[in-house]
């Protein structure tokens, strides 16, 4: 019994041991993580974002996808930045990514106004993050302190990108699971879906939707078809608004789409579709500092997924390459 005893308490001292480092791990990001090391940091970001979006409003909606994308694959490290190399192979070309993931030269532009700044210091996982946050704000949206102290990856999974990564021909239940995997309540689902209140889709994303799916508003589906040719391989990249009304303005429009049956995307509509989020979107719809401040909420919780801190990981001198 002694020596069960003895065994139960080196158990629990182990499990005390691991929520230890688990708990550090976490508790190293912190929204002053560099205001000693680089305090012109925020302002460094904003202005660079700030240029890229006056040049061309739709990239403050791919920075952000990009941040979504990359804390979807083993965290927020930074990973989906990386380009191929002849020991992996990276994220940019997987299925969620080809094609369609954009904005990887004005992180390149954020990265070396940094390091003029306060060179070998700020992680590209914390830029990226950075960066979203900046987009959102500079289109109308809210604000949060973004929590930093990320470190970057030393290598990227096509695989898991492939797989970890929400397809826009998801249903709801596939959608609540994928969220549920990183620690995202669906309230949380929803919240960040409302990130397509900007941005653009390619034809190929919403093609069946608009031509074979009966919950949609015909007038909408007149529309969208009508630069969105029904063959595949016809018009495959022609783009479309996520949302109509404001494509460039960070609001709640989104939400008003879909109680319309406008929703672009299939897996925009299962958010509004009779099932268990309809009561969320409803109210979103109808309350926009309550959307504001949930998705604000949501992406500080998404940002806390995984993130490579202390020793792990490192601070890439570029972000395209391991150091």
């Amino acid at each position: 019994m002694a020596a069960l005893n003895c065994s139960r308490l080196a158990m629990m001292s182990l499990a005390f041991f691991v929520l230890l480092i688990v708990g550090s791990a976490n508790a190293q990001l912190s929204t002053s993580f560099y205001s000693s090391s680089c305090p012109k940091l925020a302002s460094t970001v904003q202005s660079t974002v700030k240029s890229a979006i006056t040049n061309e409003a739709r990239i403050g909606a791919s920075i952000l996808r990009l941040f979504f994308h990359d804390c979807f694959v083993n965290g927020c490290d930074g990973s989906i930045l990386l380009d191929d190399t002849s020991n992996f192979t990276g994220e940019k070309n997987a299925n969620p990514n080809r094609n369609s993931a954009r904005g990887f030269d004005v992180i390149d532009n954020i990265k070396t106004a940094v390091e003029n700044v306060c060179p070998g210091v700020v992680s590209c996982a914390d830029i990226l993050a950075i960066a979203a946050a900046e987009s959102v704000a500079i289109l109308g949206g809210p604000t949060w302190n973004v929590k930093l102290g990320r470190r970057d990856a030393k290598t990227a999974s096509q695989s898991a990108a492939n797989t970890n990564i929400p397809a826009p021909t998801s249903d709801l239940s596939t959608l609540t699971s994928m969220f549920s995997a990183v620690g995202l309540s669906t309230k949380d689902l929803v919240a960040l879906s409302g990130a397509h209140t900007i941005g653009q889709a390619r034809c190929t994303t919403f093609r069946t939707r608009i031509y074979n799916e009966t919950n949609i508003d015909t007038s909408f589906a007149s529309t969208r078809q009508s630069n969105c040719p029904s063959t595949s391989g016809s018009g495959d990249n022609n783009l479309a608004p996520l949302d109509l009304q404001t494509p460039t303005s960070f609001d709640n429009n989104y939400f008003k789409n879909l109680v319309n049956k406008k929703g672009l995307l299939h897996s925009d509509q299962q958010l509004f579709n009779g099932g268990s989020t309809n009561s969320i979107v409803s109210g979103y719809s109808t309350n926009p500092s309550s959307f504001s401040s949930d998705f604000a909420a949501a992406m500080i919780k998404m940002g806390d997924i995984s993130p490579l801190t202390g020793s792990n990981g490192e601070i890439r001198k570029n972000c395209r390459a391991t150091n």
